[in-house]
This record gives structure tokens, sequence and C-alpha cells, in this order.
């Protein structure tokens, strides 16, 4: 068996692509080697600053042989009476002929199917060398590469994300000779830019990672990622801290460097009297620095790097990060120190002069509007209205703030920092940052009051808004990020379990617009139901089934709280052993009342009750009433399907034994009252006859 090694070599590739690349890369030269039939036994990717390659391991020399079989006319249509060929038949055979073949009538032979039998031919295709294949599959791969924008180089005409330097394509120790981005193959590969700089022969395929090694490239992506781990929580440790690695931040390090040397710096403690989000977010995305925190998160005049180079004198590298940081420092410094020459609450007037939405107004006009919600949403969960105002008004003020406006990811946090400056309650302060919780799937939601009603306040304006004016999200198009609005509302509010009257909320925001919603029933109905439709996403997320959510959103819920409950009681409901049961049965019960040519009584003419299991159903349905109750008054709704399930055998034998549509119409409509009786138990919680299984 044979060991194929392709390697790309380049200028520095995109560092933030270059994972993706590696993956891409894989991924299309195994789907390619699956389509040609060829066999392997694994692929083993590498990828570094300056090279993509693969290693495909027990790789078949050739494709298998494989028969392909040519169909002809019907039997009876190629043949006369004497056997011999007829025009049709003869028509085939000359087809195959032209192919190349040399085939007389002996070599036709018979095929059959379930509509008949045709004459044909086995046509045995050999397959192709695997080192004849492998140039199309790797250039077909590269061209499918996902690369938004690819360049020239020179004169050439051949296009690639950086400009490509060698190419490297052997078998075991043979070079397959080809072309491929305009390269000739050859056995050549480059080791570190500093470290090993001229080309280097690979003696065999399996050499490749070793031979780079010593070269001073740690070419395995993954492999140089976890030595990067390694060394910097090592260093951490030492300096008894927590190293800050972001999943995205570390990627990108692995993808600058060949050869992972971490080294650990510092920076004067007075820049620790910054907001250290603003500090730590130069380090990251200017430096590529990981920062460093103690146990209690607070950030320490530290951080560690990776250097591209085993430098014979670390001190100077050091030295240089640290001459280099410090100006990013003063920076975030400077326009910190620059927001104290006024009140955060002067910001204000800045804002009245900058839109949030051209057709809604200023960014102000919209903390007007969020001061009056949030004060609304302040006082049905206890919170100090008054504190939820004074939040709102400065609730964008940072916007307006030099900090912000060179760290745009600092909104909300840099407000905070401001108001504790300016002596603002506790409260009010917090709730300036988390005004913007949760930001992601996952996220930490509001810790307090005051910020759990300016950030719902927040979403719901907007939501409004948007939708006040028709800009209505459509497929991929979201600019205001209204699902994710959506979600958070619905986050908040389930798991802080405030037990608010959403579509009260959406009506107050919607007066708060006043004029500049032309159609406020519309605007109601279409911000409702997209909220709505949000529960589907939010709860498949977490792996509830698709026909819960349905059963659940067939009743009217009024809170997202009540929403939530009664669908952790439907997913208890159906692991119970009567639960398809009963749901085929409510199945049933729905249909029938759907068809009922009469308005149905809401009460039950006891006296027309003739059958004993009809009179057993209407007794367990009384005794069901009792049971639930006082569960319905707690919200109880594990209870209630709980209690609910006593219908099952009655229910059953109520069909097995009586007819519904009987020819008394008396009996008939009494039936039909019984029947919406145990319907409206069970939509008391959800329809579970929308239930599958």
């Amino acid at each position: 068996m044979t060991t194929i090694l392709f390697e790309l070599g380049t200028e520095e590739l995109p560092p933030k692509s270059l994972k993706t690349l590696q993956d891409a890369l894989c991924e299309q030269v195994k789907k390619s080697l699956l389509e040609q039939n060829i066999a392997f036994d694994g692929i083993k990717s590498y990828a570094a600053p300056r090279r993509l390659a693969l290693q495909i391991t027990n790789i078949s020399d050739k494709q298998p042989d494989r028969v392909e079989q040519k169909r002809g006319p019907n039997l009876k249509a190629s043949f006369d009476e004497h056997g011999e060929l007829t025009r049709a038949g003869q028509g085939f055979l000359q087809g195959l002929n032209a192919t190349g073949l040399n085939l007389s009538k002996d070599d036709l032979i018979t095929l059959s199917d379930k509509k008949g039998e045709y004459i044909g031919y086995e046509l045995t295709i050999q397959g192709k060398p695997t080192s004849e294949l492998m140039p199309q599959i790797f250039q077909k791969a590269l061209d499918d590469l996902p690369i938004a924008k690819r360049m020239r180089s020179g004169a050439s005409k051949e296009e690639f994300v950086r400009p490509v330097q060698w190419v490297v394509l052997m078998a075991n120790e043979q070079v397959i000779d080809a072309v491929i981005l305009g390269h000739r193959t050859g056995n050549q590969t480059r080791g570190h830019r500093f470290h090993a700089p001229d080309f280097i022969t690979i003696s065999h395929a399996d050499d490749y990672e070793n031979i780079l090694s010593n070269a001073k490239v740690i070419a395995d992506f993954d492999r140089r990622q976890a030595m990067i781990v390694e060394q910097v929580s090592s260093l951490a440790a030492q300096a008894s801290a927590q190293a800050v690695m972001p999943a995205e931040l570390l990627d990108e390090v692995t993808a600058l460097v060949d050869l992972p040397v971490a080294l650990m710096a510092g920076f004067p403690e007075r820049f620790l009297a910054v907001p250290q989000e603003a500090l730590i977010s130069t380090m990251q995305a200017d430096q590529k620095y990981f920062c460093l925190i103690d146990n209690s998160g607070k950030l320490k005049p530290n951080f560690i790097f990776i250097s591209n180079i085993d430098s014979k004198d670390p001190q100077a590298v050091i030295l240089g990060n640290e001459k280099v940081v410090r100006p990013r420092l003063s920076d975030a410094e400077f326009f910190f120190l620059q927001d104290q020459k006024q009140p955060l609450s002067a910001l204000a007037e800045n804002l009245k002069t900058r839109i949030f939405q051209e057709k809604l107004g200023t960014i102000w006009q919209k903390c007007e509007r969020m001061a009056t919600l949030a004060a609304q949403i302040a006082s049905q969960i206890g919170a100090n209205q008054d504190e939820a105002k004074r939040a709102a008004y400065l609730s964008k003020c940072d916007l307006a703030s030099t900090l912000v406006g060179e760290f745009p990811e600092l909104q909300g946090v840099a407000g905070t920092y401001y108001a504790r400056l300016n002596g603002e309650p506790v409260g009010v302060a917090l709730a300036i940052a988390e005004q913007y919780l949760p930001k992601f799937s996952g996220d930490k939601l509001p810790a307090t009051d005051i910020g759990t009603a300016l950030a719902l306040a927040d979403r719901i304006d907007t939501l409004v808004g948007i939708f006040g004016i028709g800009e209505i999200p459509t497929g991929s198009k979201d600019p205001f990020s209204l699902r994710r609005a959506s979600i958070g509302i619905l986050r908040i509010l389930i798991e802080k379990k405030l037990p608010l009257n959403l579509s009260e909320l959406i009506k107050n925001a919607i007066a708060a617009y006043a004029d500049k919603i032309s159609d406020p029933v519309r605007t109601f109905d279409e911000v409702s139901e997209f909220i709505n439709a949000r529960y589907r996403a939010m709860y498949a997320e977490q792996g509830v089934a698709v026909d819960t959510i349905q059963a659940v959103q067939a009743v009217q819920v009024l809170t997202p709280l009540d929403f939530d409950e009664r669908i952790r009681a439907v997913e208890v409901f159906r692991t119970m052993p009567e639960a398809s049961v009963l749901a085929a049965n409510n199945k049933r019960v729905a249909n029938i009342l759907a068809k009922a040519d009469v308005a149905v009584a809401d009460t039950v003419d006891e006296t027309a009750l003739v059958h004993q299991a009809e009179k057993q159903l209407y007794q367990a349905i009384l005794d069901a009433k009792d049971a639930v109750k006082p569960l319905q008054q707690t919200a109880d709704y594990q209870g209630v399907l709980t209690a609910l399930v006593a219908l099952a055998a009655p229910l059953n034998q109520f069909f097995a034994e009586v007819m519904v549509n009987a020819d008394d119409e008396r009996l008939k409509n009494n039936r039909l009252a019984i029947l919406q009786q145990v319907r409206a138990l069970f939509l008391s919680v959800a329809d579970i006859g929308l239930l599958q299984n």
C-alpha cells in the first residue's frame, strides 16, 4: 500500500481562515476519493502559516475494475425468427462498436428485469492508477476551497488566497509529476522562514512531519495549538494567574506561528485604573496577547505572547513586546480620562442628534421610550421605578464617549464604569452593561432587577419600532438582530421566572411610539407572531420535540414563563405509558367535535346518560375536575396531566362501546357535550392530540 503526500507552499496564509482552509481541503479530497472509489485508511491534514498539506495513508494503487451494463432493445424486437439480429438489434451492436469495441452478436447477453428481457452487454472498465487521478483531485479541491477573494501573483494567471511558492506531490518516495496552480510538483519543501529557510528534500511521504519538525516547523495544527495551551498555562501558573484564551484568538495565534514559544511580559500597573475590558480588548485584537487574571477575575499587569522564533535572547523579545504594547494601553488610558472630564449624563445631548433609525427618530428618543417601558416593567417585578428610568436615560450615553468610539465592543461596559465614577446608584450603573445581556445563545442573563427591566425594554422597543415601519426580517437578512432579541426576551422572562404578560408589554411599547407607528394593530399581531415563532427554535435547541411545542402553542398562553411550564409538563407526560393512547383519543375527540353539525352544550344532561360506559366516563370527568382544580390554580401543569391520566381507561371504553353520533339527537348532543368536557380538561394545559408518539 502507498502513502500520498500533498503540500501546497505559499506566502503567509490568512490566520483567521487557516483552520477553515485545512478542514475544507481535507473534506474535499476525502469526498473525491470516495466518489472515485479509491480505498484508503486515513487522511491526516496539516496547516501552518506557509503551508496546507495532506497525508493519505494506505491508499490503493488503482481504482477497482467495474462492470457497466449496456442495455439494448427488447429481446423479441432484437432477433427475428431465424435468430438473426433485426435492424434494432444491429443498431445496438453498431453503437457499441462505435466506442472502439469489436463485438459480434455472440458477445451479447440477455438482461432481464420486471418489465421483460433485453439484449445487452457487460463492459468491464479498467480502474485508473491512483497516481494518475490525484493531481486532478487536489486541483479540484483547491478550486473548491471557501476563499472569498483570490489573488494572482505577478504574470501568473493562477489564483489562490496567497501566492503559491512550491507544490509537493509524492507517492511514497516517488514524485507524482503534475502541474498544480501553475507549479510543477516535486519533493522539496521549506522549513521555518528564519531557522531553516532553505529547500529540504523529502525522502519519503511518511517522513513529512518529522522532516518539518527538524526544520523548526510544527506542521500539525492541533499539536501546535496543544503546545501553546500547555506553555501558556504553565507560565500563567508561575504568575499565580489564569490565562484568558478565547477559542478564536487561540486559533488565530496557532495559525500565526510555525514554532510556538510562549513568553511572559508586563506593563505598568497604572494602566489597571483603565477598564480592564478595554485593556484586554486592545491586547487581544491588536497584539494577539493572552491576558492574565487572578482568581477573582481581575486583570493582572502581565500578558503572555507567542513568539515564532526560538530566540537566543528572549529578554530582548520580551522588552520589544512591552515597548509595543505601552502606546496601545496609553491610548485606552487617554480615552478613559478624556471621557471623565464631563459626567455621563452630559453625553445625552449628543444622542439627540444621533439617529437610531431614520423613521423612528434619535437614540435619545429611544431612551425616553425605554424609560417609560422600563419603569412599567420595574413596577411589576418589584424594582425601583425611578432607578429604572434613570438607567434608561443613561443607557446609551456611552455611545458618545471616546472610549466606545475606539472600542465599540465596550458599549454598556464603559457606561457602567462612568456611572460608578459619577456616583450613580449601583443598580443603575450595573444595568447599563446588563441591558445587552444575553448577547448570544447560552450567554448569562442580567443579574439585577433594573438590568432585567432595561434589557427587556430595549429589545421590545426595537422589535416594535422596526416592525412598525415594515422592516420585517426576511430570510437571512436581520440587520437589527430581531431574532436574537426575541429569544433574549423569552430567555429572560422564563429563566428568571418572571410572570409578565408579554402581550401587554408589546402594547405598551407600541403606545410609546405614538404616531410613528401607522398601524398599531398590525404591528402588535406581527410582533407577537414573530416572538411566538422563536419558541420553536429555542426549545428545539434544548432537544424538545417539535410536536410538544406545537401542542402548547395550540392553546392561548399569555406569559412565556407559563408557556415554559406547560412545555415541561407535556415532556414529562409523553413519557407515561398512557400518553400515546390519550394523545390518539384526544385527536379523535377534536375531529369529532370539529365535524359536529350543532352547537355543543357546555353542560351534560345526566338524565340522558343511558350507557354504562358513558356514565363511567362522565363520573371520571367529575372526579378529574375536582382533582385538577387546585392544581390549575397553582399552575401545576404536570400535576394536571398526571391527574388526567385517570381518563385513559374510561375514554377508551367509551369509544369502544358507545356510538357518539347516535340517531337520537338528544343522546348524540349529550355525548358531544361529554367529549367537549374531556377536550376542555386537556386544553387547560395543551392540545395533546397533536403529539405524534
